[in-house]
């Protein structure tokens, strides 16, 4: 009966085309938006992935995700060093300046302060492009991500001692890194902290964060928690501040329900359109249906006919519609600013997404065959 199924199926070739592009368009819609989504959550914590060397994060307990900068008194660090089970810490800045070039042009900027001694979060040596990390303890250097450096300097090749204001004060270009896309899309700039300070407006607090690193043979995760008790600051490690972060963007913000309007769409038009071409190509099959009923056959050799094309259908739409998102995505990553991440996960979810259009729509077509009767496939013949 499966070799009659896969006939029957295969028969209209015009139909059973359409029935395969119809569940490959909802698989390419659902997952490529699922996909962009996730792209687009992972920019948020970028520069917590980005900003290296230490696995605890110390914060000002209202700080909300990574981008919610609340600065705390310089005295907290001192604190938190005295913490039991934590090997080291410094001080980290993290805020908004605006480059001034000398065409009069002014960027908003992304400016990282290092700590001074130990330059701990600088780029990893794998991610400079040009430069040397050492260099950023000579006066007034900075390091700049290579999309920052073309969106100041448009067109122009990569070279290092070109020269901008920030708050009035000259910053030197003496590296260049590839960073990860934030989601501002702006200049990350990396420098001292004492640098840092003085390329922003003179404030009485000025210290963001604080980066630390459990003692040997101490486990981050407990160590965060003993900080907040004895310190009454928020602690974090690495992982569970990329969570926070996400978590604020997906309850704060419009961007889950938007994708997800777009998914409910992609699943909705796959239904309608593998739904309608199942039922005609079951209504134009009824014949074939009645006569096998007639022969002996089951209502549930029948239904399971009826399933068999769908999970055939369904298997590959699945893999064209999949394929062409990730063909679509690889196209997306390099050559546009959109975000692009496909996990397993969004390939699963895809996977029983499109399986149930299949197997819904094969449910209102088995419907007909099932309360058929053998005898009126025969009248008028």
């Amino acid at each position: 009966m499966s070799w009659v199924a896969l006939k029957m199926l295969t028969g209209n070739r015009g139909k059973y085309i359409g029935i395969i592009l119809g569940v490959a368009f909802a698989a390419l819609l659902i997952s490529q938006q699922a996909s962009i989504f996730c792209g687009m959550m992972l920019l948020t914590t970028s520069q917590i992935k980005d900003i290296g060397g230490a696995d605890i994060w110390v914060m000002d307990p209202n700080v909300r995700f990574v981008d919610d900068v609340k600065p705390i008194s310089e005295n907290e660090l001192y604190r938190v060093r005295g913490v039991e089970g934590v090997g080291w810490a410094v001080r980290l800045f993290k805020g908004l300046t605006r480059a001034r070039m000398r065409t009069g042009k002014f960027q908003q900027c992304i400016l990282i302060g290092l700590d001074d001694a130990s330059l701990v979060g600088a780029p990893q040596p794998d991610k400079i492009v040009m430069g040397k990390i050492a260099d950023l303890r000579r006066p007034d250097a900075i390091f700049i991500d290579e999309d920052g450096y073309d969106l100041l300097w448009p067109g122009e090749p990569l070279a290092l001692g070109r020269t901008f204001e920030m708050n009035d004060h000259q910053a030197t270009v003496v590296g260049i890194f590839r960073a990860r896309r934030t989601f501002q899309t702006m200049p990350v700039i990396c420098t001292r902290y004492s640098q840092s300070t003085l390329f922003i407006p003179r404030q009485r607090k000025v210290m963001s964060f604080i980066l630390g690193q459990p003692s040997p043979g101490y486990d981050s995760a407990a160590v965060c928690r003993r900080i907040k008790s004895q310190t009454g600051l928020e602690a974090q490690t690495r992982a569970q501040f990329c969570w926070t972060t996400m978590l604020f963007y997906l309850r704060e913000t419009g961007i889950p329900a938007n994708f997800g309007i777009t998914v409910a769409l992609g699943f909705i038009i796959g239904m309608a359109i593998a739904g309608q071409t199942f039922y005609l190509f079951t209504i134009e099959n009824l014949k074939q249906f009645g006569t096998l009923k007639a022969m002996g056959a089951s209502n549930a050799t029948l239904v399971f006919m009826i399933v068999l094309q769908a999970v055939v259908v369904a298997s590959i739409g699945y893999c064209l519609g999949v394929g062409a998102a990730v063909g679509s995505g690889h196209f997306i990553d390099t050559q546009s600013k959109l975000a692009f991440y496909m996990p397993w996960q969004v390939m699963a979810a895809t996977g029983v997404a499109v399986m149930a259009i299949a197997l819904l729509s094969s449910v209102v077509s088995a419907r007909k065959v099932l309360v058929l009767e053998p005898a009126i496939v025969f009248q008028g013949s």
